[in-house]
């Protein structure tokens, strides 16, 4: 299969190129700066220079390919307007141009990579796909990937050959996420305090998440919606599995969240994160996409264990 990219020089849609290469599928991946993706030519990728808010570059090559698979988003929690700005261009505009050009180039199979977060603040249910939002966006995060997920809705409810899928919290190696970036101070002994212990999240490790997404596009039904997630748990159970993990002990210091709201009040950047952490539950179930697709990510503990024994790291 000749498959389109975007996104592959980021964590989880790196992976997925690996993934793609692995079982040898040609991969072309949109790229801002090929100089900066010698990782993506190394495996084989060709490149083409361009971004998905203006993809006139992808035209061409999307009429060649048999597949695309969008995954090119800015996760940030707690951005400046400006960044929000840049956040909806990429995020909104590029998904709905980038999904156009798909459907005008006669691309026979689209993969759209959205979010649990789209489902927004589940309030300690656990939902499936389908359920609609009940509450405003935690963050601008959030927001821009609500309306994405809508307009792929759309674009499949007029024929568009899409399957839409909706990662949890991703973690692994080399993941460059706050959330992420938290685990490895963890791991490595770094870690000052805790916060927002109770956040619910959906955990799934990376390669577990690249492997659904090639599912997806392998087995996917159009028009339908497969949630790829690990284990179901909050922020606190994750870094005690961290800690099980790595041998190492939790910080004593507990950041309290009467603290961090104030904090949210007095700190612009603060108050994002704030609004999406504190007692906020991104719990979706996964069935679906076992039952359907075949999937079987790792648990909680085996993932950690993957992501933070000496050897971790992305397959070459």
């Amino acid at each position: 299969m000749r498959v389109f990219v975007t996104g592959a020089t980021g964590f989880v849609m790196g992976a997925v190129a690996r993934a793609l290469r692995a079982r040898g599928d040609a991969v072309t991946a949109l790229v801002r700066d090929p100089s900066r993706a010698a990782s993506l030519a190394a495996l084989g990728c060709e490149l083409v220079a361009g971004d998905v808010v203006h993809p006139t570059a992808a035209i061409p090559d999307l009429h060649r390919a048999d597949a695309l698979v969008h995954g090119a988003a800015i996760y940030e929690i707690g951005v400046t307007p400006e960044r929000g700005r840049v956040m909806e261009d990429t995020n909104v505009t590029g998904t709905r141009r980038m999904l156009d050009a798909a459907r005008a180039a006669g691309v026979a199979r689209i993969v759209y990579v959205s979010t649990i977060a789209a489902f927004g603040n589940t309030r300690g249910a656990v939902v499936a796909e389908g359920y609609r939002p009940t509450s405003p966006p935690t963050s601008a995060y959030e927001d821009t990937k609500r309306r994405a997920h809508d307009i792929a809705l759309d674009a499949a409810k007029s024929g568009a050959p899409i399957v839409i899928v909706q990662p949890g919290q991703v973690y692994g190696p080399n993941d460059h996420s706050a959330v992420g970036a938290n685990f490895r101070a963890l791991a490595e002994g770094r870690l000052r305090y805790r916060a927002f212990e109770d956040l619910g999240l959906n955990l799934v490790h990376v390669d577990d998440l690249a492997d659904g997404i090639v599912r997806a596009l392998d087995r996917g039904r159009a028009g339908e919606c497969y949630i790829l997630g690990g284990e179901i748990a909050t922020l606190g159970d994750a870094y005690r599995t961290v800690a099980m993990a790595t041998g190492r002990e939790l910080p004593r210091l507990t950041l309290p969240s009467a603290i961090a709201r104030v904090a949210g009040r007095l700190i612009p950047s603060m108050r994002e994160v704030v609004s999406s952490a504190d007692g906020v539950t991104f719990w979706a179930t996964d069935a679906k996409a076992r039952a359907e697709l075949g999937t079987t990510p790792r648990d909680l503990a085996t993932g950690m264990r993957d992501t933070f024994s000496p050897h971790a790291g992305p397959v070459p």
